[in-house]
């Protein structure tokens, strides 16, 4: 039974116990897994006192976790994360919850779990250590139930958030329990945290084996006699296969088991059918369940090959993938389910069928959903070994920390069948010298200690093999590249019989819905190493596929490498979205990057469509720029499109010729002097329409669109709604220079929790109650506040724009 102590707490301490108390005698055997995000106090700076049960928090704040102090700053190139990590503070906090325990737990095992802190955390129970975790990135747990209090008697909780060491990485981390916090009770004799390992030796279509280890714990004074059970249950929780034993364990130790079972006719797991199953694992004491553990389990098979790059399910498949930071936008670092789903859901959409989660263990969330809508994922554990990147990075960690970061990762990722790749780091300086021999030889044995199932891989960027040292290890199975895609046809002869992935690819830039030409002069940023960028007063980047970084290239012009070189076994696009820090190539006030193919608002940039009409079979018809310029003046026309075999361009109702792809070309272009009116595009083929798409010149802004990406949210104090602001003339076309400032109400069950118009360079704050448009959009983003009641949102501007509102339904 799911307890969740932030809403039980507000009841009351008297209500809090009794229902507590029945909640634990209905299992009263059994694995409690309750919502630990409620009610904590936070305060910035250091407090030492803080872990004391007397210690006055009056004025600490009271918040619901996940939470990054960091995004609720002021934008500064003073702060000294600098704009690199996107200019806002750092510094330390504390967090601080006080909760009570029903006396039917005192003989249970109680541990607490942190999915990220971000970083440098140490955890108190009441005033005992209870140990300290740098990494900001891992997930770890803590045993507490030889310290508790249960009754009547309060427990106090407290974190120290250390991140004032600056800088620290080469991108925005964000600052404080950022990730979800689980209070877990169970029996003395459980399942041991993270204690599966589910691999399928062999798979088919007619039958698959699954091999199950599990480690029982067992905590109690007594050794115990008890009955194993392991069920594989399909997505409709029907059983399908199942194995029982009777087993022995000592006291105080911990022990593992294995069961072997069969799958007749498994659904296979697949990119485009990503059909799900899970274990459950049971334990039985004398008869009695006191324990119920859920493993991920996902049934593919799937092959790197030197030649044929790579297959899945026996069938040949590129990896069309992007790179994600772990930042959620105008939410920071917090995470969030919804979230994350609104991006997997635009990159799906995309034709993205892969995620390198760059370049740090992800959250639990991400995999799940990329388990559950289908993504291939590399899943990668460092940015840095010994060598540092930046004065204090992950380096300073190393020699202590790297082995059980390293082992944690693996433990707690390696049931998720999207995950086929270990990347035991990016960019790594010591491929660079004789030590990245060692290392990588050492990391390589500690994930084939924990997973033998997937290859391990590294980003590399030397691509020379007698001055790669990481390579000439040896212990790599899937050499990564970054960049440099002229020399990919080399390969094959310079990397003789192995097996290779773009790992990371492309760095170009844009801002969404700005637009300079002419559109076919390729710009790179800075011309030569070191120089300064000749770039745009207003911090802009074409939005036409012409502006690269001097290490990457447009994204056509690697996409066309890739995708005609079987041996490559596919891409990871720098970057599926644009993330915070890193803006290159402007100085401050740029605060975020340019490289993504969506913005920080999530809004698609145009080169979204380009992929989209390459990498999915559904018809596209992409034009652009928009259609209001100067009279007289030149402006370049693109289209995307597929499924067609030419494409028409009408002005004002006068054809402007009719164009085709030639060779492989992945775009056509017209040169039209401007003139206000309609722009429309006819794709055909066969001489028969397949899609028509039109543009026109908007007049004067009149009038605020909004329109939310789902129409009702769950009242349970996390679910998301992103409402896209926009801002059009009296019929209703976008107005593509509009920079209106839109203030924004929300009132019934949500509240207001982020905004962004997706412009790299605007230094307002993602919490405030207003926004820009930029290029005539924004977006606001609205949190469930656990209140059943419907919600408004009301958008004004005055400036003779019609004020408007939208109701969101809440259940």
């Amino acid at each position: 039974m799911k307890i969740q102590i932030m809403v039980l707490k507000k009841l009351g301490v008297a209500l809090l116990l009794l229902l507590l108390a029945a909640c634990a005698s209905h299992g009263k055997k059994g694995r409690i897994v309750t919502d630990f995000n409620g009610d904590w106090n936070f305060k910035l700076g250091d407090h030492p006192k803080a872990l004391q049960s007397d210690f006055n928090f009056a004025d600490w704040r009271t918040l619901q976790l996940p939470h990054d102090w960091s995004i609720e700053g002021e934008f500064s190139d003073k702060h000294p994360t600098k704009p690199s990590q996107g200019a806002l503070p750092a510094g330390m906090g504390w967090y601080r919850k006080t909760f009570t325990l029903p006396l039917d737990w005192e003989n249970k095992s109680i541990s607490i779990e942190f999915d990220g802190v971000f970083k440098n955390s140490e955890v108190w129970i009441n005033g005992h250590s209870l140990g300290i975790r740098p990494n900001g990135y891992i997930s770890f747990a803590y045993e507490l139930s030889k310290y508790l209090h249960f009754g009547k008697q309060e427990n106090v909780i407290a974190v120290k958030v250390d991140n004032s060491a600056q800088p620290n990485s080469r991108w925005y981390t964000g600052s404080g329990i950022y990730r979800n916090v689980r209070l877990v009770a169970s029996e003395k004799l459980h399942v041991a945290h993270w204690g599966t390992y589910v691999t399928t030796p062999s798979v088919s279509a007619e039958k698959a084996s699954v091999h199950f280890e599990v480690t029982i714990e067992n905590k109690g004074d007594a050794a115990k006699e008890f009955k194993l059970v392991t069920a594989i249950v399909d997505a409709n929780n029907k059983e399908v296969s199942n194995a029982t034993s009777i087993e022995k364990i000592g006291s105080n130790t911990d022990s593992k088991k294995i069961h072997n079972l069969d799958v007749n006719h498994p659904a296979l797991w697949s990119v485009e059918n990503p059909h799900l199953y899970k274990i459950v694992t049971k334990i039985y004491d004398n008869s009695q369940l006191i324990d119920t553990y859920e493993t991920p389990l996902g049934f593919r098979f799937f092959n790197f090959d030197t030649e044929k790059g790579f297959s899945l399910n026996g069938v040949p498949t590129k990896i069309l993938g992007v790179c994600l930071h772990h930042d959620n936008g105008a939410l920071g670092a917090v995470e969030n389910i919804h979230a994350v789903k609104r991006k997997l859901v635009l990159l799906k959409d995309m034709g993205v069928n892969a995620i390198r989660m760059a370049h740090n263990p992800p959250s639990l969330e991400l995999l799940q959903l990329c388990d559950e809508m289908g993504f291939i994922v590399q899943d990668e554990a460092f940015d840095v070994w010994k060598k540092k990147k930046v004065a204090n990075d992950y380096h300073k960690d190393w020699d202590a920390w790297h082995k059980k970061d390293l082992e944690d990762f693996i433990k707690r990722d390696r049931n998720h069948p999207s995950v086929m790749m270990w990347s035991i780091g990016n960019e790594i300086r010591e491929q660079f010298d004789s030590t990245g021999i060692a290392i990588t030889k050492e990391l390589a044995q500690i994930v084939k200690a924990l997973d033998t199932t997937r290859p391990v891989t590294s980003a590399l960027t030397e691509n020379i093999p007698e001055k790669n040292f990481i390579y000439q290890s040896g212990a790599l199975d899937l050499l990564g590249f970054n960049y440099k895609h002229e020399d990919y046809k080399d390969f094959p002869t310079r990397f003789k019989g192995q097996k290779i992935i773009a790992s990371e690819s492309v760095s170009a830039l844009e801002t969404r819905g700005h637009y300079d030409m002419p559109s076919d002069v390729i710009k790179t940023w800075p011309p030569k190493h070191n120089a300064p960028f000749d770039g745009n007063k207003d911090f802009t980047v074409s939005a036409y596929d012409q502006v690269k970084s001097y290490w990457g290239s447009t994204h056509e012009a690697t996409w066309k490498t890739i995708k005609n070189q079987d041996f490559m076994a596919g891409l990871f696009i720098w970057t599926g979205f644009d993330y915070l820090g890193e803006p290159d190539p402007y100085p401050y006030p740029a605060r975020s990057s340019y490289f993504g193919i969506i913005d920080l608002a999530g809004f698609p940039k145009d080169v979204y469509y380009m992929y989209q009409s390459e990498w999915t079979t559904k018809a596209v018809l992409h034009i652009f720029p928009h259609w209001n310029w100067t009279a007289g003046q030149e402006v370049d026309l693109w289209a995307y499109y597929n499924n067609a075999d030419e494409v028409e361009l009408f002005l004002n109702g006068k054809s402007l010729g009719t164009k085709a792809k030639q060779n492989d070309d992945l775009h056509i272009s017209w040169r039209v002097k401007y003139e206000p009116g309609t722009l429309k595009a006819i794709s055909r083929k066969n001489g028969k329409v397949v899609l028509e798409k039109e543009i026109h010149t908007a007049g004067a802004a009149a009038k605020i669109a909004l329109e939310g990406d789902k129409q009702k949210i769950q009242n349970d104090g996390y679910d998301l709604v992103y409402v896209t602001v926009s801002v059009t003339d009296t019929n209703g076309n976008l107005v593509p220079n509009a920079n209106d400032l839109i203030n924004f109400e929300v009132s019934g069950g949500g509240k207001l929790v982020g905004v962004d118009n997706g412009y790299q360079a605007s230094l307002d704050s993602f919490k405030a109650n207003s926004c820009k448009v930029y290029n005539g959009k924004c977006i606001v983003i609205i949190q469930s506040n656990s209140k059943k009641e419907d919600i408004k949102l009301t958008a004004s501007a005055g400036n003779g724009i019609t004020t408007s509102s939208v109701v969101i339904k809440v259940e």
